[in-house]
């Protein structure tokens, strides 16, 4: 026999048992009864409870100064989302992302807690929703419609924050590694054939730079996400707000959370507009792409160690085969690769959400929040994880990186200024036929000089840029 307590509580529906501990209320528990989607709750983003409280507090406030609502029941909501946002309470957010209603089970799970810690701090019970309810007092001015975006926007804008801090660290990483390998000479490809010698140094630092390009694209459309419907109500008119609520609502969500937020022009365009998420969301597809093509470049150059390139040593973390002795695979670039594989998958889902809106609505939003969180959660974490347990620990095998560029034909494109294409390309051609050197071809034909040529066929000359030739 099961000794839980529960307290009855009751909405449009009827009545329905609540655990009497919980400070969620009786749309909570239907939502938990309705949705055992993915398993995936609300409170496994923490990020997302403490963007939902600062929401909720902003309102409670405005809502205060404006008149509407008793400073004493303010006061109690403000203090409730405040140890939201210190980290309490979170296990009281159980509902799963994955739902119906356009997000007012997880708008309802928010109000639901907030009013039952209100009433706690004073003085009343849970349940006694006379003094502080869920819709009349927490969700005063408010809809689903306008708040629960708003929290995910929010929710974004934190988590960038956070992606663009570990992707400065990984950049950091790929320079550092491009400075130490600065003088290893090694052979560039093109369609995988050998082409123009280059250094390893060269190689990663071209790494790092890729890279940078994508902090400024996330922050550019980061911002994009600081333009917010509150205010709207249901579908952005307005109604049950009273004037001057959606500005000062705004005003002080940006105070609280130290965030510069926008209030949208036209509430009614704003309320069903999924444009910032698809912008955010197509950005990080783009550092998906970008890190992916990366680490497929990291396990060629890794391959091996006998029949293949072997141009670098990745930091050896598992054994690679239950059946191959000594065999030890990239794991790292390849957990990259599927997570980058997953957020490519995750925005196509975005845009599917987005064009699904109808009318003055997009009842699709929480597929585009749970997509779209779940990217940056696991971008975040796998650029940790790349950056510490493989590009940290890399090592490069300088003399069999130069030893395949003296063996190469392509060092032949070097000789195009003196002995011209034609010759050039006759030389290669004997060069793979014969399998002797271009450089003994060269000089057994008499078409340069040794000095000459030793001087064209420099690996430092021909890796170095043009402008510091002149």
């Amino acid at each position: 026999m099961s000794d839980i307590k529960y307290r009855v509580e009751s909405d449009l529906l009827g009545e329905l048992q609540v655990p009497a501990d919980a400070y969620y209320g009786v749309q909570t528990q239907r939502a938990l009864n309705n949705y055992r989607i993915s398993n995936t709750r609300m409170c496994d983003y923490p990020e997302y409870v403490i963007a939902m409280a600062y929401v909720k507090m902003a309102a409670a406030e405005a809502n205060a100064r404006l008149g509407v609502l008793d400073r004493k029941i303010a006061d109690a909501i403000v203090a409730a989302c405040k140890e939201i946002v210190d980290g309490k309470l979170h296990d009281q957010f159980p509902v799963d992302m994955m739902q119906g209603g356009a997000g007012t089970s997880v708008n309802m799970n928010a109000n639901e807690v907030i009013a039952n810690r209100a009433l706690e701090l004073m003085g009343h019970n849970k349940g006694e929703y006379q003094f502080c309810s869920p819709n009349d007092h927490v969700n005063c001015a408010q809809s689903t419609n306008d708040a629960y975006p708003t929290a995910f926007r929010y929710t974004f804008v934190r988590m960038n924050k956070k992606l663009v801090c570990n992707l400065q660290k990984l950049i950091a990483s790929f320079r550092a590694k491009g400075e130490e390998f600065k003088d290893v000479i090694k052979m560039g490809r093109t369609q995988l054939q050998d082409a123009v010698p280059m250094t390893s140094g060269q190689e990663f630092n071209a790494f790092a730079n890729n890279l940078e390009e994508e902090i400024a694209n996330l922050n550019r459309n980061a911002v994009l996400l600081k333009e917010i419907n509150m205010g709207g109500t249901a579908i952005g008119t307005g109604l049950n707000a009273v004037p001057g609520f959606a500005e000062l609502c705004t005003s002080l969500l940006s105070e609280f959370s130290g965030d510069d937020f926008l209030k949208a022009p036209d509430l009614v365009e704003a309320t069903p507009d999924t444009g910032a998420y698809v912008s955010y969301s197509a950005a990080l597809k783009r550092l998906a792409i970008k890190l992916s093509k990366i680490c497929n470049d990291l396990r060629l150059m890794a391959s091996g160690p006998r029949c293949g390139l072997n141009e670098i040593n990745l930091p050896p973390m598992a054994p690679g085969s239950s059946i191959m002795p000594g065999k030890v695979n990239p794991v790292i670039p390849e957990v990259t690769n599927q997570v980058c594989f997953k957020v490519i998958g995750n925005d196509t889902t975005v845009a599917f959400a987005a064009e699904a809106g109808q009318l003055q609505l997009n009842v699709m939003e929480p597929v585009i929040a749970e997509s779209v969180l779940e990217s940056v959660t696991w971008l975040c974490n796998v650029i940790e994880t790349l950056r510490t347990k493989c590009i940290e620990g890399i090592t490069v095998n300088a003399g069999h990186c130069y030893e395949m560029v003296k063996n190469s034909i392509g060092i032949v494109t070097a000789l195009n200024p003196y002995i011209g294409y034609k010759t050039s390309t006759k030389v290669a051609k004997e060069a793979l036929e014969t399998g002797r050197s271009v450089y003994d071809l060269v000089l057994e034909h008499g078409y340069m000089s040794k000095d000459k040529l030793d001087e064209a066929l420099d690996p430092k000359a021909m890796t170095a840029s043009h402008e510091l030739l002149k």
